[in-house]
């Protein structure tokens, strides 16, 4: 399947998979940056990109991310299939939570995208859900 992407830094390689059994591509600083401790930043990763209809690109850390002492800010990223303007580059939020300065390099890879398929509901308010209540979190390991 072809999908539209928009390079920001031409200079810069397009995101690819990794290996034949990669889920997610990887996705890359378009600029140097220095973090500080215990600090947000917001990291352009080069790209604009359009999903197919009926799909969302979820952007996720690399599994390698914490060995440079960062972490995703919010977690992981939904990126709607309508944020793919030509000014729409998907951007990295990090978290610094060392006590010292990271240096991110331009090309250097910090988080991945998953194409993931989503569908929109239309809503059907009931009183009664019809099952029984489980009991809250954990409630599978009571006995």
């Amino acid at each position: 399947m072809k999908i539209p992407i928009k390079r920001f830094d031409k200079t810069l390689p397009l995101p690819e998979y990794k290996t034949l059994g990669a889920a997610g591509f990887d996705l890359a600083a378009r600029e140097p940056q220095i973090i500080a401790p215990r600090t947000i930043a917001y990291v352009p990763l080069n790209v604009a990109i359009a999903p197919p209809e009926g799909y969302f690109v979820l952007l996720a850390a690399r599994s390698s991310l914490h060995k440079k002492g960062l972490m995703s800010a919010n977690g992981i990223g939904i990126i709607d299939r309508d944020y793919a303007g030509n000014d729409d580059e998907y951007i990295a939020v990090l978290y610094n939570y060392t006590e010292n300065d990271v240096s991110i390099e331009a090309g250097d890879r910090l988080m991945q995208g998953v194409f993931v398929p989503h569908m929109q509901v239309e809503w059907e308010e009931v009183s009664d859900m019809g099952n029984i209540s489980r009991g809250g979190f954990g409630t599978t390991g009571n006995k």
